[in-house]
């Protein structure tokens, strides 16, 4: 790593050359004083953030650090001020000093503290996931309508916090998927598919008919770890194994697409109570953690199934009206009437419902039919 004393020579001359003469009196000196601030603007899991507080951190500066996550009303000002909108961005007292590349540029002999990476590939999608998470969290709390059904996108799409998603999708690109375990890739693709829905309502509109639903789902998609990822490829390839799905001739991926590597090896069922595709017939909107997320799955489940939405048990006729989501994906749940319905048995919660449905089982002849699909928008206007 570079010498410290050197480093902070070169952000003094960089300062001095702003203007700023007045910032050190004796640089590299433990008696020196600082005559002024240094002002941070980061956010939390950014790896360049890490690496310039930590720079500035070994002159023994006065750093103030300012999360932008947590203050998303400052972004307009700081954009305008350092004339960009990225993180870092460092300033003394009131005067731009310049971003994470202006700070490496300072001191090119200096290695990335803790190796190659503040933050390893491995974690990046981990973390990068968790702000996006928080960032859907804030936008859920004033967009989203209390039961998670319906989004309003027209105001979403003028905030500032919507903005910084944008912003940071964009490094969805950079993370490395392969070495996520099973509980982190279901976290990770299934806020990413429900962001991704949200954000191509915003960007595109939402789709009004069949063939509009085709080309939404096949090519709406991010840049992830460096391959596209429609939202077919996140459903079906990733978190279902790659299964065909709905109206699909094909596989998701071939056997030799390198996206293949990072699907899960068999369907999980209970991810179709966790995706949202933007219509009113879907589960509601909620964001997931790697850690405990079979029992979030579970209960996401067991709200759905308790909604005559998701099932309708007529003990005098001996039906079950169900979701056309059990339709479609009928065979993740065991391929026959009979498996479908032990499995909507042993996901439901402790209720009539469910009482009425195991007394309908052990009775022998059921039918089974399923409701129509609610393909308007969730916009909640």
């Amino acid at each position: 790593m570079d010498n410290p004393n050197r480093l902070g020579s070169r952000i003094k001359g960089h300062i001095t050359n702003r203007g700023c003469p007045a910032l050190f009196e004796k640089m590299g000196d433990t008696e020196g004083k600082v005559l002024g601030r240094v002002t941070v603007y980061s956010v939390m899991s950014c790896p360049n953030c890490v690496q310039a507080k930590a720079s500035l951190g070994l002159l023994g500066l006065p750093v103030c650090v300012v999360d932008m996550d947590k203050h998303p009303e400052l972004w307009g000002r700081v954009t305008k001020l350092a004339g960009r909108s990225t993180v870092p961005q460092i300033f003394f007292n009131s005067v731009h000093i310049g971003g994470g590349d202006d700070l490496q540029k300072l001191s090119p002999e200096e290695e990335p503290i803790g190796g190659s990476d503040t933050v390893g590939e491995a974690d990046r999608a981990v973390e990068l996931s968790a702000v996006l998470r928080d960032i859907f969290l804030k936008l859920f709390s004033e967009y989203l309508s209390a039961d998670g059904k319906c989004v309003d996108y027209k105001s979403m799409s003028l905030s500032p916090v919507f903005k910084r998603y944008c912003e940071l999708a964009v490094q969805l690109q950079r993370v490395e998927l392969q070495t996520l375990t099973r509980e982190e890739k279901l976290a990770f693709f299934i806020n990413t598919y429900n962001a991704l829905v949200i954000h191509g309502n915003l960007r595109l509109g939402a789709p009004t008919n069949m063939w509009q639903r085709y080309r939404f789902f096949n090519y709406v998609s991010y840049l992830i770890g460096g391959e596209v990822f429609t939202l077919q490829d996140i459903e079906n390839g990733v978190l279902r194994g790659n299964r065909k799905g709905v109206a699909q001739l094909l596989r998701p991926f071939s056997k030799n697409d390198p996206r293949l590597q990072v699907a899960l090896p068999d369907a999980e069922p209970l991810i179709h109570f966790a995706l949202n595709c933007g219509a009113k017939g879907c589960p509601p909107i909620k964001t997931y953690t790697p850690q405990d997320i079979d029992n979030q799955l579970r209960n996401s489940a067991e709200a759905f199934l308790d909604n005559d939405d998701g099932c309708v048990v007529d003990s005098e006729k001996r039906e079950v009206r169900l979701s056309q989501i059990f339709k479609w994906y009928k065979a993740d749940f065991g391929g026959t009437d009979k498996k479908l319905l032990n499995w909507i048995s042993e996901h439901m919660g402790e209720s009539s419902k469910r009482s009425s449905l195991q007394s309908v089982l052990s009775s022998g002849k059921i039918k089974v039919s399923y409701m129509p699909y609610d393909w308007s928008s969730n916009n909640s206007h």
